[in-house]
């Protein structure tokens, strides 16, 4: 028995309609130093699981009634389950059976008849990894960020409970179990490294990093929700003013007219105007007293760092 398991035994739940295959696979994991749980069928896994979460899941892919994908994607449905590491256990090798399960939310499979050290090899790595990556997330709850574990497919794997209320936020339909499509060019190659302004349904203003590719072929995601100040911020930082629109926006937010600034700057009024309409279209807003309190609560804010 490995150092960790001597520590703690594992729980791994063996899903399996065939009692011959389900004695083999008991016998192997106790020998090797996990508890063991059974299920014959998907509908009796579902109820374990009410019961008791464990630390891996080794599902029959074809079983009578409920098919052992249709029982992954109801175990990966459940936000309490999700972490599980599910691996199948399959007669079929072909690649649209490999890529179904994988659709399904598994992380790997096995051929059968199973083969003692393979499985055990993989269970290793899997509820390994799962342990690491669950203590990474409790430490995310913890700290309150608004990180979003994201598939290839764009279905949200995993949400910290910050993330959760403000994706409903940046939803049209306060759905969270996919990526809301305002958010779908963060995921590109071409996703800007600063992260991507966007205002939620209440007219909340967020910024959403990606932070790359985990181990598991997920994105990962960081929102940020922004401050009335700390937005402004965001705002101007995000805006690319020139040097010259700069200091007329700066001149704008003390009070001064398109005449003052003119003096102070040595410029015709014409000039000014169209410094200010360029300025207008970067930050988004429509008048001068929009552009002037976006202004003022960035240099606040600033000022305060």
């Amino acid at each position: 028995m490995s150092e960790d398991m001597a520590r703690e035994r594992l729980v791994v739940l063996v899903v399996d309609d065939a009692p011959s295959s389900l004695a083999l696979l008991c016998r192997m994991l106790e020998d090797a130093g996990y508890t063991v749980l059974v299920a014959s069928d998907g509908e009796m896994a579902l109820e374990r699981l009410r019961l008791v979460v464990p630390d891996a899941i080794l599902l029959d892919a074809m079983m009578p009634g409920m098919s052992g994908f249709d029982t992954c994607r109801l175990i990966k449905a459940d936000p309490g389950l999700t972490h599980i590491p599910v691996i199948f256990m399959t007669g079929l090798s072909d690649t649209d059976s490999v890529l179904q399960g994988f659709d399904s939310g598994g992380v790997d499979y096995v051929v059968k008849p199973v083969r003692a050290p393979e499985v055990l090899a993989r269970l290793h790595t899997h509820t390994r990894n799962a342990r690491i990556a669950r203590l990474a997330r409790d430490a995310v709850d913890i700290a309150t960020l608004g990180v979003v574990l994201v598939d290839t497919q764009g279905r949200i794997a995993w949400r910290s409970p910050k993330a959760i209320a403000w994706l409903q936020d940046l939803s049209p339909h306060g759905q969270i179990d996919r990526l809301p499509p305002s958010l779908t060019p963060v995921l590109t190659a071409q996703s800007s490294p600063d992260g991507y302004f966007l205002r939620g349904v209440g007219e909340q203003a967020y910024i959403v990093k990606n932070l790359g590719r985990t181990g598991v072929g997920e994105t990962m995601l960081l929102v940020e929700r922004q401050t009335a100040a700390s937005g402004a911020s965001s705002r101007l930082a995000h805006a690319a003013l020139t040097p010259r629109e700069a200091e007329v926006l700066s001149w704008l937010s003390k009070g001064k007219t398109n005449r003052d600034i003119g003096d102070i700057l040595g410029l015709s009024h014409r000039t000014v105007n169209k410094h200010l309409e360029h300025i207008f279209r970067k930050l988004g807003v429509e008048t001068r007293s929009a552009a002037a309190a976006l202004a003022s609560a960035g240099l606040d804010s600033c000022v305060k760092l």
